[in-house]
């Protein structure tokens, strides 16, 4: 019984992860009358009143004029208690002393313990929530303590990736034991386990409710912290930093430390912490008359670096909702996730390292000090769960490594991907531009114009060869085809909606329904198919203002999106044309990709042997295409069916996911799709020998928005000759030769190059500066010789260090060597 009680109070339930969180309308938890703050507020305002109660603040040079300033009382302000000694036995973990700070050397005002005007490490005092949460912390971890001693003990038996087995204990043994026991070096250089049991039931599936949001359950194991014990029979892998999943955990844990910093140093209280594919960011509520600026990253990493030094060990504990409520009654923002993701009568875990206890499901790295470098990256506005009708929040980014050489290394990455941003060079190239009259939607301007429409023309060509019939259908449909699809009742809040003569209409933000219309619009026979259908209209999806970035993460975007309808039989064969396309795609730009098996998620349509059949259909053309070079995602799938998602990585290393194949046989079910079948007994009306088409999704651009970003930053604007905007200018010696040089630049934009010619009174040393700056393919130079000879001299962008003449060729075989260059659309830019 003592047992059972355990297992139940330790383990959090699945059901956390199925409840998507509902619009912020609740107020916070009511705690006793002594303890109550003041929430008669919104809760956009309510932590403002709960703050200045619970602890003064730093003065800040800077305030937020948009907000009405909500003043603290230092006089208020409890004083500060002795931390709490440790139940674990470990070193204690109240507030650290902070560093000794100057005393102005002319009169300020000191307002406990804060000097006026310095931007100081932590508050004096502390916030009293943080001792009160570390002593009810301290008091229930005693008690769960005192009953894991009491369970029985029993052998185990822990089997190893290659296959050896170590014996342990129940409830004794943990991962870092095993790791210990096989070699010290192995035992540093773990990040987090992975644990497997031979029960389906092994623990919780360890997704961080608010810190990690990427699945962390996946169908190898379970993430588990390296000093939990095992409770049974395992298997388990230890992973490193350089493990996808080990890095994520190492952020989350930093993302942890940044909170605690920011509790002491702000006084702040904390939102949402989570890692992400760059580090990771903390989110917080603070008095209105505080925002963060740059000159806060110094006090924080100085904190850091104390929290480091301390080894602060991460330490887990389970706890009902009801005492979560109590323990975090102070923090609105954790009060609504509690309430609202937490189903009552269940439980979850907290964590704590040093003076932070914080709502996590982890796991977590074994202690701060195994962060060897941590530095604060930028900082920004942002709202409660992305909700614009939220709070406005405080959010800070920063990076962690395991050693200084990769913080080192890092710096360098972000220098040279700051120089290549395709933001900055789409402004200096004039390519595009944004305007806040409307958000998330490019403004492309003639230069940029011309990569977009090369990267459609090119796909048009490719689908001319591959038997693609491209379409046009409408930018807005009525919600019953959304309800029909599916889509209003999994996408209707990431769509724009609108009232037309007192119906529900929304702009469509994929094309698949249209298109269903369409090869609905009349009779089918099995002869047509397979049809490929390809759309390069408009969608509009209703991203966050928050979320938008560059041409990045846009409201307003096309896509190279087609369709392939055909029978069963012809799966196979539609996915190798599928392969071949996106082979070809990705070569030309010389991109390498990865691809990865999505699979059903929870909230998934239709029968589950149905998904079954069509992921063992993908999983075969995957072995077909590359055998053994691909993974699996398990839930990730859309909800109408599995599909392949395809990463690229760029020059700097870094992966897109930009290409997707769905196969998906609810939509022609839900929009009861037919073909005449050559033999009858088809699904769809046997009688009339009629059947069901299967339908295959495919993108492998993607966003042609996010696709001209992602080139950018790949080339550093250094375009190839092929898709170039800038591809020749002309540059008359003197003014004689303008006329020549006029001529030319005609001659070539009406064989289609992008050609310029420099006619303006500035020296030939300054025209040649002009054209390489503005990434010129190819300049060329134009005196009396050239005039007399109807020739270039030939300047290539590309080869680095030739200033003076290079080459001298006759105009009419320059222009047939550019001519190859582009049809070809070869990436090394050079005239053969």
């Amino acid at each position: 019984m003592q047992r059972l009680l355990l297992l139940l109070l330790l383990r959090p339930r699945a059901s956390l992860l199925q409840r998507p969180l509902r619009p912020l309308t609740v107020t916070a938890y009511a705690p006793p009358a002594a303890a109550r703050p003041d929430l008669s507020q919104p809760l956009r305002r309510a932590w403002c009143s709960n703050m200045a109660s619970s602890a003064p603040h730093p003065v800040s040079s800077t305030a937020e004029p948009a907000r009405a300033a909500v003043p603290s009382d230092p006089s208020s302000a409890p004083a500060p208690s002795a931390p709490a000694p440790s139940a674990g036995g470990h070193k204690p973990a109240g507030a650290p002393k902070a560093p000794k700070e100057k005393k102005p050397k002319k009169d300020g005002a000191a307002v406990a313990g804060i000097t006026a005007g310095v931007n100081a490490l932590e508050l004096t005092p502390q916030p009293a929530f943080i001792q009160s949460r570390i002593e009810m912390f301290e008091r229930i971890q005693k008690e769960q303590h005192e009953k894991l001693a009491a369970l029985p003990r029993e052998p185990i038996k822990i089997t190893l990736p290659d296959g050896g087995v170590k014996e342990g204990t129940s409830w004794e043994t943990s991962p870092m034991q095993i790791a210990l026991g096989i070699s010290k070096g192995l035992a540093e250089k773990t990040v987090i386990a992975k644990v497997r049991s031979r029960e389906s039931d092994l623990g919780s599936s360890f997704t961080p409710l608010i810190c990690l949001r990427s699945p962390s359950l996946q169908v190898n194991g379970v993430l588990w912290d390296m000093d939990r014990p095992f409770e049974k029979d395992s298997s388990l892998e230890l992973l490193d930093f350089d493990h996808p999943e080990g890095k994520k955990v190492w952020w989350h844990s930093s993302a942890h430390i940044l909170g605690e910093c920011c509790e002491r140093h702000y006084g702040a209280h904390l939102a949402v912490g989570p890692p992400t594919d760059e580090g990771f960011f903390y989110e917080m509520g603070m008095n209105s008359d505080r925002i963060v600026t740059s000159t806060d990253y110094t006090p924080l990493e100085t904190l850091a670096k104390s929290v480091v030094k301390e080894k602060q060990k991460f330490e887990r504990l389970e706890m009902t909702k009801e005492q979560l409520l109590e323990m975090f009654a102070y923090n609105p923002f954790k009060v609504h996730i509690i309430k609202d993701k937490i189903p009552d009568g269940t439980s979850t875990s907290v964590y704590r390292c040093g003076t932070m206890v914080d709502l996590c499901r982890g796991p977590h790295i074994p202690h701060t000090g195994k962060v060897k470098a941590l530095a604060i990256l930028k900082n920004s506005a942002s709202y409660f769960l992305g909700n614009k009708d939220n709070a406005s929040l405080q959010r800070v980014y920063g990076i962690s490594f395991p050693d200084t050489k990769q913080m080192t290394e890092h710096k360098k990455f972000l220098e040279e991907a700051a120089k290549r941003d395709h933001r900055r060079i789409g402004k200096d190239q004039e390519l595009f531009f944004f305007h806040e009259l409307s958000p998330g939607t490019a403004f492309w301007l003639p230069h940029g114009t011309r990569i977009y429409n090369t990267l459609v023309d090119f796909m048009r060509s490719e689908y001319r060869k591959r038997n693609f019939q491209e379409v046009i259908s409408p930018n807005m449909y009525n919600a019953k085809l959304w309800e029909t699809s599916g889509h209003w009742a999994n996408y209707a809040d990431d769509m724009f909606k609108l009232e037309v003569e007192k119906e529900q209409f929304a702009l469509k933000p994929m094309n698949c329904p249209g298109h269903c219309l369409i090869f609905a619009s009349r009779d089918r026979s099995y002869r047509e198919l397979p049809i490929r259908m390809a759309d390069f209209g408009v969608l509009h999806r209703n991203e966050a203002s928050g979320a938008l970035t560059g041409l990045t993460r846009v409201r307003r975007f096309q896509q190279d999106d087609a369709h392939h309808f055909c029978m069963a039989d012809q799966i196979e064969q539609e996915m190798d044309v599928c392969f071949d396309f996106l082979n070809h795609v990705y070569g030309t730009f010389g991109f390498q990709f990865n691809l990865k098996l999505s699979t059903r998620p929870e909230n998934f349509l239709g029968k589950i042997e149905t998904w079954d059949e069509a992921e063992r259909m993908l999983s075969a053309s995957l072995d077909k295409f590359v055998p053994g070079k691909w993974t699996v995602d398990p839930g990730d799938g859309a909800f109408y069916g599995p599909k392949i998602d395809i990463t690229i990585q760029d020059a700097l290393k870094r992966k897109h996911q930009c290409a997707t194949i769905q196969l998906d046989y609810q939509l022609p079910q839900r929009f009861d799709l037919q073909y005449r079948s050559a033999e009858g007994g088809g699904e769809a009306d046997k009688d009339k020998k009629m059947a069901r088409p299967v339908m295959i999704h495919r993108a492998i651009l993607g966003s042609v928005e996010r696709f001209v970003a992602i080139l950018t930053e790949h080339f550093a604007g250094k375009w190839p000759f092929w898709i170039s905007p800038r591809q020749v200018l002309i540059i008359p010696v003197a003014q004689p030769h303008k006329e020549y040089a006029s001529k030319l630049q005609a001659q070539l934009w009406e064989m289609g190059f992008f050609a310029d010619a420099d006619l303006t009174d500035a020296t030939l040393p300054k025209k040649v500066r002009n054209g390489e700056i503005a990434q010129y393919n190819f300049i060329f130079v134009v005196g009396s010789e050239e005039v007399e000879s109807s020739s270039v001299n030939v300047r290539n962008r590309d080869d680095v260090g030739v200033k003076g003449k290079t080459e001298v060729i006759v105009f009419d075989k320059v222009c047939q060597m550019l001519k190859a260059l582009k049809d070809e659309r070869r990436l090394e830019n050079k005239l053969i």
